[in-house]
């Protein structure tokens, strides 16, 4: 359950709705080779084959109780981050079986949580060998993106991500524990957000940017789309023009689906973002 303190007995895994802010538990439960067996799914869960599957959440931050009733699943699998978690646990007042599911924003946490799932829909085997090979895809993407990383540590590329939602006026940078720590480390670069102390979520502000000197930006399609792109963007925050990033236009942005969501494809990920950073303008 939500707290980890009581058992969930599932006997039934034939119709699955899954659901977190990332989409990662749809992905892994495909993964696993079960996906014939999701029956709804989270706005983020935007993959290949999951696109007809009904989406159960409402903005991509709350659920849709009804929607998620009329499904009549057997089996739901959620992670706590879309609520509110007393609506979630409604659903446990009705019959459905609940299982909340340690859900960590890093390659670890993708691991792990394959595991969990594996588990959750009584094929630990399946569970076990997609955490093994996530791990071991995302070292061999890993070491090969090292040959095109500085052993110069001065010389390394400073990265930060950046959250953007321009038409609300929201702009937040990702420190450690975010996902985005995980995801540059494995690029290669300096996290300069973590190597500040900053932890979680921080709203961005100019003397911070200036003073994280960024050589790249990453950030989410979406948010970059919400400024009308790269311009908009220098325009709406212009300290981002005294950036080295802002003065290349090394902004990278993949689709929100993707970027933050650990899983199955992350080595899929971090190859596409490589690409961009390391060989901009070829292919990326």
């Amino acid at each position: 359950d939500k707290n980890g303190t009581s058992k969930v007995t599932v006997k039934d895994t034939s119709r699955v709705v899954t659901f977190d802010m990332a989409g990662s538990i749809s992905s892994t439960v495909w993964g696993l080779g079960q996906g014939d067996r999701l029956v709804g799914r989270d706005v983020t869960a935007d993959f290949p084959g999951a696109h007809d599957l009904p989406v159960v959440t409402k903005d991509g931050h709350s659920i849709d109780i009804e929607s998620v009733i009329a499904l009549r699943p057997t089996l739901v699998l959620t992670d706590g981050t879309i609520g509110p978690i007393d609506v979630v646990e409604q659903l446990r007042d009705v019959g459905i079986p609940v299982v909340f599911v340690k859900n960590v924003p890093s390659f670890a946490g993708a691991a792990s949580l394959a595991e969990q799932v594996g588990a959750a829909m009584g094929v630990p085997k399946a569970g076990d060998a997609l955490a093994e090979r996530i791990s071991s895809e995302v070292a061999e993407v890993t070491q090969q993106i090292e040959r095109f990383v500085p052993e110069d540590s001065g010389k390394k590329l400073r990265i930060v991500f950046l959250y953007i939602r321009g038409d609300s006026g929201v702009y937040y940078l990702f420190g450690t524990e975010s996902g985005a720590d995980d995801l540059i480390d494995a690029l290669g670069g300096v996290d300069v957000a973590s190597d500040m102390g900053w932890k979680g979520m921080r709203p961005l502000t100019d003397e911070a940017l200036v003073k994280a000197k960024p050589d790249v930006i990453l950030t989410m399609t979406h948010g970059l789309e919400s400024t009308s792109g790269v311009s908009g963007l220098i325009d709406a925050r212009p300290a981002i023009a005294l950036t080295e990033a802002g003065k290349n236009s090394r902004i990278i942005d993949m689709a929100d689906s993707d970027i933050l969501s650990f899983g199955p494809r992350s080595a899929g990920v971090v190859e596409a973002l490589a690409r961009a950073v390391y060989s901009p303008g070829k292919g990326s």
